[in-house]
């Protein structure tokens, strides 16, 4: 394998998520975390799933990853069924995960096991590229306790990206963070999405956040969670997350949100 072919190659996956459903056994009930969940989301797509605790966009998350099953429907990638995990679709969740007794470098390394075919020179000038890609060329050494929230996310999202993957599912990775530090990876992020074109879907609370970030944002309602509406964002990147034109999409889909009524799933206006 080339290694100039793998750090210039960026394909993305096609996503459809066809009459979903899944249902969760509490002590006492069932509960229906999702209710026939239809979304196509395109190659090198970049998509954000926003609702209140409980509406389900987790549980989507990591159906589309083959980390859990629906009940009914199916996930399809690239027209093929999801039925498990796979090197195609990175997850990168709110806790980095990272190694402590490995450092920088070595918790990127690690990433690159999943990936066959390279050499192990080339498996350190790939994850050097990532490192750079990220802003952490100059601490690739560095020990993992050393480094901030910010940057440990950093060298989550280089070891997420360094094995290739044609999808890169985020659950609120950024909750954990300061603002300011939020505010630089959202930046970041952009960046790398441009540079690299993966299909991501970005699990969030933030609604400003999924202005910020998304090319379309999908509002869920509770109880059972349910597809409401969807939001095209048509600003240029990079978007500043303080500009006056994210906020007027930000407070549309913010009223939209309020518009549903809690533990029923209804719009209030119904």
């Amino acid at each position: 394998m080339s290694i100039e072919h793998e750090l210039k190659n960026s394909s993305a996956e096609r996503i459809e998520v066809d009459r979903v459903s899944k249902s969760f056994a509490t002590r006492h009930r069932t509960v229906l975390a999702l209710d026939s969940i239809n979304l196509k989301i395109a190659e090198g797509e970049f998509v954000c799933l926003v609702g209140v605790s409980g509406c389900g966009k987790s549980t989507l998350l990591n159906i589309i990853a083959g980390l859990e099953q629906p009940d009914s429907g199916r996930v399809l990638a690239n027209g093929e069924p999801v039925t498990g995990p796979g090197r195609d679709r990175m997850v990168l969740f709110q806790e980095h995960a990272l190694f402590p007794w490995l450092d920088v470098m070595g918790n990127v390394l690690f990433g690159l096991k999943l990936k066959p075919g390279l050499t192990d020179k080339e498996r350190i000038e790939v994850a050097g590229y990532y490192l750079q890609l990220v802003g952490l060329e100059k601490l690739r050494h560095s020990n993992i306790h050393e480094l901030s929230g910010g940057m440990k996310q950093r060298v989550a999202l280089a070891r997420a990206l360094a094995p290739n993957p044609r999808v890169l599912l985020m659950d609120e990775p950024f909750a954990a963070l300061d603002a300011l530090t939020r505010e630089q990876l959202y930046g970041d992020l952009q960046k790398i999405w441009q540079a690299r074109r993966k299909t991501i879907v970005f699990v969030t609370h933030n609604v400003r956040e999924a202005a910020c970030l998304g090319d379309r944002v999908i509002l869920f309602s509770p109880n059972p969670g349910r597809i409401r509406r969807e939001f095209s964002v048509a600003l240029p990147r990079p978007r500043d997350i303080n500009s006056v034109e994210l906020a007027h999409y930000s407070t549309e889909i913010t009223a939209a949100l309020k518009g549903f009524t809690p533990g029923d799933g209804r719009e209030a206006s119904e």
